[in-house]
């Protein structure tokens, strides 16, 4: 058991991790528009596959391939630009496909399984933010002369998803709360479409305007 932790960095990385998972991300963002969009079920693949990204992210940095990512611009160019056309990508779809559609429409449009999984892992791993974070967040709570330090850093990737799970679920199910009541006026859930469009626009450029330094 030595990648486990002292007491004190998991107490410290769990405060930490509980207040990066109540900030509002693009993450956060796809998967409240899923839960209006196509109900709690999509919104949950969704989470499932933002996870599975954090244990890419996990595993890059565990063993140095974030580093090698960030270090090159041109291979962090080709990432920034990726993540920023897909969350610009998703804007438009919530313009032209919103959740403004009738439920026996939403019900019909609602994407697989695998979809959700696969659009809630592209949105976490092409987003560079994400990357830099865990590079920099991550190997604060190790050494790196610790000879467990890779073992410690999945570990800490992998907790940091048990953290933000309960916060993701209380998410989703409120989003899913409100559903009904969205689908009886229209124009209110219109206006959320074009909401989440900005703020999918707002991350794109954020996220294209980040610096790998």
């Amino acid at each position: 058991m030595e990648f486990l932790p002292s007491l004190a960095s998991l107490l410290a990385f769990t405060a930490a991790g509980l207040l990066l998972a109540l900030t509002p991300g693009p993450d956060m963002t796809l998967s409240i528009s899923r839960a209006l969009a196509q109900g709690r079920r999509s919104a949950l693949f969704v989470v499932l596959g933002t996870s599975l990204g954090v244990v890419c992210h996990t595993l890059l940095v565990a063993f140095g391939i974030s580093a090698l990512i960030t270090a090159s611009p041109t291979a962090f160019f080709i990432l920034k630009t990726g993540g920023a056309a897909y969350l610009l990508w998703l804007a438009i779809q919530a313009i032209r496909f919103g959740s403004s559609f009738s439920v026996e429409t939403v019900e019909r449009a609602t994407a697989s399984p695998l979809a959700n999984i696969s659009i809630g892992f592209w949105v976490n791993i092409l987003n560079p933010k994400v990357i830099i974070f865990f590079m920099t967040f991550l190997p604060q709570f190790v050494t790196a002369t610790d000879p467990h330090v890779t073992g410690k850093l999945v570990f800490f990737g992998i907790f940091f998803i048990a953290i933000g799970m309960p916060v993701n679920l209380i998410v989703v199910l409120a989003a899913d709360r409100l559903a009904n009541w969205l689908q009886r006026n229209p124009k209110v859930l219109r206006g959320l479409d074009y909401t989440f469009a900005g703020v999918f626009s707002v991350f794109a450029l954020k996220i294209f305007m980040t610096q790998s330094r």
